[in-house]
């Protein structure tokens, strides 16, 4: 906190709860509500998908307390990264990190091609891609990477503005896909609730099956309840982002009271509508026929489902409302990343000099490099099966964050908590649970490529950031301590 000081390197303090509230409720409903709602229903849970969410959700609920109380006590900018430092140490701290780049720059990157192709269903072409040079480069995800990277070197509350009016936009295409769908509903759809277990094309077991199917003799199966499990790991991945509101503490006016509310309140907003969504179209629609076997063996999404139905308006509105929602979700999640890489660069884990701020009082040179990173491999590299990597990496994130809220109430009560956790330790324990046990029901190929990425961030700490930080340095005596710093500051007495 001491080190939020350092003049050159200081967030500006502009945001309220308001602000902060439509960063979570922006970023969260996006690809989630429009895509993997009614394709993850047709193809792993069936109408029980509303379940999925729900268990989801209490997984982010338990979460999202030990973040609010995290966020309310150590108001520094980089999330799950500072808190971690703050109470397991450097190392750890470096690990999560690492992790955090799997949920926001790879997390932004998946999106920004989603918008892409949503581009061209709203303007009527095929799509935001083009053959330059014999290299497919998508040139739809290269632009709204630009414009939003362009956004936020101009300022958070700028940013936060535009943020406001775009989710405006999608909310109310939400709402209109629950009113208009709800005279839809035929009960049969919703029987049987949980149909029976199937197995996949591959058959057996594969690195395909989840972890935890593998671990019981499951195998490679779709619904029944192994479906349902897996159903509520792929759906986190509509909740992923509203962490990111952690990442802005710093640049909150009242971080210990607006904090907490902006994260509570964005989150609760996001799951009574997804709730509300699932049951809609697992209703209007037979789940068999929203599986990617049936049609045209393509994904199905939201607008096929009112097609069936005959509504062939709404489609352009989930469209339209689809586009405007994945804008946000890149513009928050190019946010989050460039604040974490701003906090590690202010601890010398990342070269010190991308720490320094702008005149608009926001990280422009890291917010140039994540924008730069984010828009070519979003336009050049295909990106499949990656939602899953962004889940895994989002939710050991949140395990290490609800650990440390036992850790730090066991260190350093002293501590003034602007909110606090009820029931202790019996949230974050369930927070700890509920996470490991989403991830288990991720498949066992995104773990192995989860383990490889952490090695690679491993050897990246001990080649060069535990010999740069300001940790290390300080210890070693190289410069002067947090403690000396703030006495030189301080008036004479």
């Amino acid at each position: 906190m001491a080190d939020t000081d350092e003049p050159g390197s200081q967030l500006k303090k502009s945001l309220s709860w308001w602000d902060l509230t439509v960063f979570g409720v922006s970023v969260v409903i996006g690809a989630g509500i429009f895509t993997i709602t009614a394709s993850t229903a047709g193809d792993k849970a069936g109408p029980a998908i509303s379940v999925s969410f729900i268990m989801a959700a209490i997984a982010c609920g338990l979460a999202a307390l030990c973040y609010a109380e995290f966020a309310s006590t150590v108001p520094v900018a980089g999330s799950a990264y500072t808190f971690g430092y703050a109470t397991f140490g450097e190392f750890l701290a470096w690990i999560l990190g690492w992790d955090l780049i799997l949920e926001f720059a790879v997390g932004a990157a998946v999106v920004s091609k989603g918008w892409s192709s949503y581009l061209g269903t709203v303007f009527g072409f095929s799509g935001g891609t083009a053959e330059i040079g014999g290299l497919d480069v998508d040139w739809g995800a290269l632009l709204i990477v630009v414009a939003i990277t362009a956004l936020l070197v101009l300022g958070t509350k700028l940013s936060s503005g535009v943020s406001a009016v775009i989710t405006a936009i999608k909310v109310t295409v939400v709402l209109l896909v629950i009113v208009v769908g709800f005279f839809y509903i035929k009960t049969s759809n919703y029987g049987p609730f949980i149909p029976k277990s199937e197995p996949t094309e591959s058959g057996g077991s594969s690195v395909e099956s989840t972890l935890f199917s593998l671990m019981t003799g499951g195998g490679d199966s779709n619904y029944g309840w192994y479906g349902l499990l897996a159903a509520a790991s792929i759906v986190f991945f509509a909740f992923i982002g509203f962490d990111v509101v952690a990442t802005t503490a710093e640049e909150t006016k009242d971080p210990k009271r607006d904090v907490p509310r902006g994260i509570l309140f964005s989150l609760g907003i996001v799951t009574v509508l997804y709730v509300l969504v699932t049951i809609v179209v697992t209703g209007m629609v037979s789940y068999k026929d929203l599986a990617t076997s049936a049609g045209n063996g393509e994904a199905k999404n939201l607008a096929y489902a009112f097609g069936l139905n005959g509504i062939t308006w709404a489609e352009k509105a989930i469209s339209i409302g689809a586009l405007a929602g994945l804008t946000t979700v890149v513009m928050v999640l190019m946010l989050g990343q460039s604040r974490v890489l701003f906090a590690m660069a202010r601890d010398g884990l990342l070269p010190r000099g991308l720490s320094k701020t702008s005149k608009f009082g926001t990280p422009a040179r890291i917010q140039l490099i994540v924008g730069g990173v984010v828009a070519v491999v979003a336009a050049f590299f295909p990106i499949n099966k990656l939602e899953e990597m962004v889940n895994v990496g989002t939710l050991f994130a949140f395990v290490v964050v609800a650990a440390g809220v036992l850790v730090l109430r066991r260190t350093r009560p002293d501590l003034s908590r602007g909110f606090t956790v009820p029931w202790m330790p019996v949230i974050p324990i369930l927070a700890i649970v509920s996470c490991v046990w989403l991830m288990l029901n991720l498949s066992a190929l995104t773990w192995i490529r989860f383990v490889i990425w952490m090695v690679i961030g491993v050897a990246f700490y001990f080649l060069y950031s535990r010999r740069h930080s300001m940790v290390g340095r300080r210890e070693r005596g190289e410069v002067a301590s947090v403690d000396s710093q703030a006495l030189s500051k301080s008036p004479p007495v």
